[in-house]
C-alpha cells in the first residue's frame, strides 16, 4: 500500500510538471501552440501565480479578443502604479506574423518559468505579453507558406483576416488589432517594445539578429545612450548565453563589400511607430534556417537579457527617456525622412558561409548554395547613423475640419489631446495646395500608398465652423502629430491615401458654355489676360489648344473649386 501511494504521489507530481509543460516542449522542439493552446495555457497559469494577470484588451478582425498577459513579482497590475514604482515596462508582442511562433513559445516558457521561480523577475521591472497578436493568422494553420523556414511542423499564416500584414499597419490603422494595439501601447507607456520575429534571406551562422531602433530618431541622448551603452550590453549578454548576435541583414540590397545599412524603419513597423514616443523598440529575427528548437532557445534567452539589462540600466533609461521627453517638447524642427549617414560607421563581425554552386536537381541547370563546409568570419564596415533627408517646422497647432473623422479617429486612439470649436470661427493659418504626387499602380496593404509628394504654402484667412478640430502641438504626441498630418511624411496619413478625396476635382463645365464666361473673366481681369498671354508666348503646343486654354482659365478663376488639390489640415503658426 505504501508503494502504491508513493507511485501515486510521483505520478501526480509527473502529471502536474506535464500539464505545465508548453507545446513546443510536449513536442521536444517541433510543434507551435495554436491560438486556443496558448490562451487557454495562458489563463491556467493567471490560477495558478498571483504574479499572472491575463486580460481582455479590445477586439481583432478575426473576432476573438486581444488578450494581455501583465507580469509583476509585487503583484499589482496597474501600468500607472509601475512608472510610479519607477519599474521598466518591458511590452513583448508575439504573433504579428503567425508563420514566425518562435516568441509564441519562447514567452509561454519565460512566464512559467517566472510563476515557478525558476527565473527571477527584479523588483524594477514588469513585464505585458501580446500571447498571439495577428489571430486570424494563426487560426490559418499550415506546413508550407513559409517555404524558406526549418520548422516548426505547422504554423500560422502572415495575413490577418483582413490578408493584412500586421507589421505594416501600426499608425494607418486598417485593423481592429492596430486599434486595439495602440490602446495597450499608451496605456502602457513602456520603456521597451520587443517584437518577436523570423528573419528570411542568406544563410550565415548566426542564430539571432536584432533590429534596434534608428538611434537618431530617438534624439541625442536616448539615441546615443541606446547605441553606446545598452545596445552592447545585449549583445555582451547573449554572448555569455553562447549566442551571438548580429544586426539584422536585408541581404536583397545588402553588398558587404561596401558595408551594411541599419535596417530603415518608417512608423508602419512597430519599431518606427514606438520611437514616436521615445520607447526603444526591437525587432529580434531568428535564422528563418536554423533548427525550430535553437530559435526559440534563442528568444528565450534573448527576453532574459532584456530583462536582465533593463534591471540594470533601470537608472539610466528613466533618465535618458525623460530628457528625451523634455527635449520633443522644446523641439522646433522635424524630420519627415531619413537617409543613411554614409560618412560614419562602425565594425561589426559577420559570420557566413561562403557562395558556391552546384547541378540543381530541379531545373537541370547550375543553382547557387552557401557551403557549410567553408565558414567565414568578416569584419565589416555598419552605417548605422542616419540623417533627415526632410526637415519640417511643427506649428503652434493643427486644425482639421471635422468631416475628416478616420484620420481624427486614430490620433484619439493615440492619445492625442484635441479641442473642437465651439463657434464658427475666422483663423489665420497656412495650408497645404498639393502641386505634385505620384501613387503606387499597384497594391500595398490595402491602399496605393502616394509618394514624392511636393506642395506649396498658401496663408490664407479660412473660416472653420463650430465642432471642427484644434490640435495643439504642446503634448507628448508632438512627434507623432508632426509626421502623421504633414503630407509629405513617409508614412503620413497623406502616403496612406486618408486624404485622397481631394485629389479628384468635383466639378466641372463644358466648353460651349465656358467660353462665353471665360470670355467675359478675361475682360474684366486684366492680370489673368497678362498671364494667358504670357503662357501662350512660351508654350506653342498650348497656344493651340483650345481645351488646354480654357481650362488654365476656369482653374485661375474663382469658378475652380478650393478643394481641389488643397490638403484639409492646416497649421497655426
Amino acid at each position: 500500500m505504501r508503494y502504491l501511494t508513493i507511485l501515486l504521489f510521483l505520478l501526480s507530481l509527473a502529471n502536474k510538471a506535464r500539464s505545465q509543460q508548453t507545446q513546443f516542449e510536449k513536442s521536444d522542439g517541433k510543434q507551435t501552440a495554436t491560438y486556443f493552446q496558448a490562451i487557454e495555457w495562458y489563463k491556467e497559469l493567471d490560477k495558478k501565480s498571483p504574479e499572472v494577470l491575463v486580460k481582455e484588451m479590445g477586439p481583432t478582425d478575426a473576432g476573438y479578443p486581444l488578450h494581455l498577459v501583465l507580469v509583476s513579482k509585487d503583484h499589482t497590475f496597474d501600468p500607472a502604479s509601475w512608472h510610479r514604482q519607477k519599474k521598466i515596462v518591458i511590452f513583448i508582442n508575439n504573433g504579428i506574423h503567425p508563420g514566425e511562433p518562435d516568441g509564441i513559445d519562447a514567452s509561454m516558457m519565460l512566464l512559467r518559468d517566472i510563476a515557478q521561480g525558476k527565473v527571477v523577475l527584479p523588483e524594477n521591472v514588469a513585464l505585458a505579453f501580446i500571447p498571439v497578436y495577428n489571430i486570424g493568422g494563426c487560426l490559418n494553420r499550415n506546413s508550407y507558406t513559409r517555404a524558406n523556414q526549418n520548422g516548426p511542423e505547422e504554423y500560422g499564416f502572415r495575413g490577418n483576416a483582413q490578408n493584412l500584414d500586421l507589421n505594416r499597419d501600426f499608425t494607418k490603422s486598417d485593423s481592429k488589432n492596430a486599434a486595439s494595439f495602440a490602446k495597450i501601447f499608451h496605456w502602457l507607456n513602456p520603456e521597451i517594445l520587443i517584437d518577436n520575429h523570423v528573419s528570411d534571406g542568406a544563410d550565415y551562422q548566426h542564430t539571432m539578429t536584432l533590429i534596434s531602433t534608428q538611434y537618431n530618431k530617438l534624439g541625442p541622448v536616448l539615441g546615443a545612450w541606446l547605441r553606446d551603452k545598452f545596445e552592447p550590453a545585449l549583445y555582451q549578454g547573449m554572448a555569455k548565453k553562447n549566442w551571438e548576435l548580429i544586426p539584422y541583414v536585408d541581404f536583397e540590397t545588402t553588398d558587404f563589400g561596401k558595408g551594411m545599412q541599419m535596417f530603415y524603419d518608417p512608423p508602419r513597423y512597430s519599431s518606427g511607430y514606438a520611437a514616436l514616443f521615445n520607447t526603444l523598440s526591437f525587432m529580434p529575427e531568428t535564422h528563418m534556417l536554423k533548427p525550430y528548437k535553437q530559435r526559440v532557445r534563442s528568444t528565450y534567452d534573448l527576453m532574459i537579457t532584456f530583462i536582465e539589462q533593463a534591471s540594470a540600466n533601470a537608472k539610466e533609461l528613466l533618465e535618458k527617456r525623460a530628457a528625451a521627453d523634455n527635449a520633443i517638447k522644446k523641439q522646433t524642427q522635424f524630420a519627415l525622412k531619413w537617409k543613411p549617414d554614409t560618412s560614419v560607421s562602425r565594425k561589426i563581425i559577420f559570420k557566413g558561409y561562403e557562395r558556391d554552386t552546384m547541378l540543381s536537381e530541379a531545373t537541370g541547370l547550375k543553382k547557387m548554395f552557401y557551403n557549410h563546409q567553408k565558414p567565414f568570419t568578416n569584419s565589416i564596415n555598419y552605417f548605422d547613423l542616419y540623417i533627415p533627408a526632410d526637415t519640417v517646422a511643427a506649428p503652434k497647432a493643427y486644425v482639421i475640419p471635422q468631416g475628416w473623422y478616420d484620420a481624427i479617429d486614430r490620433l484619439l486612439l493615440n492619445g492625442v489631446t484635441i479641442q473642437r470649436l465651439k463657434a464658427d470661427t475666422l483663423l489665420s493659418v497656412m495650408g497645404y495646395h498639393i502641386d505634385k504626387y505620384q501613387s503606387s499602380p499597384t497594391a500595398y496593404e490595402k491602399h496605393h500608398k502616394n509618394f514624392n509628394v511636393q506642395v506649396s504654402k498658401r496663408n490664407t484667412q479660412k473660416r472653420f465652423l463650430k465642432g471642427d478640430y484644434v490640435i495643439y502641438l504642446d503634448q507628448p504626441a508632438k512627434r507623432y502629430l508632426v509626421e502623421m498630418l504633414e503630407p509629405t511624411g513617409d508614412d503620413s496619413f497623406f502616403a496612406w491615401n486618408f486624404f485622397d478625396a481631394i485629389l479628384q476635382q468635383k466639378e466641372g463645365y463644358s466648353d460651349y458654355r465656358w467660353e462665353d464666361i471665360a470670355a467675359k473673366i478675361l475682360k474684366n481681369d486684366p492680370v489673368l489676360s497678362q498671364k494667358l498671354a504670357q503662357k501662350k508666348a512660351s508654350d506653342t503646343k498650348f497656344a493651340n489648344d483650345s481645351h488646354a486654354i480654357l481650362n488654365f482659365i476656369y482653374k485661375n478663376s474663382s469658378y475652380y473649386e478650393a478643394a481641389h488639390l488643397q490638403y484639409p489640415v492646416y497649421r497655426i503658426e
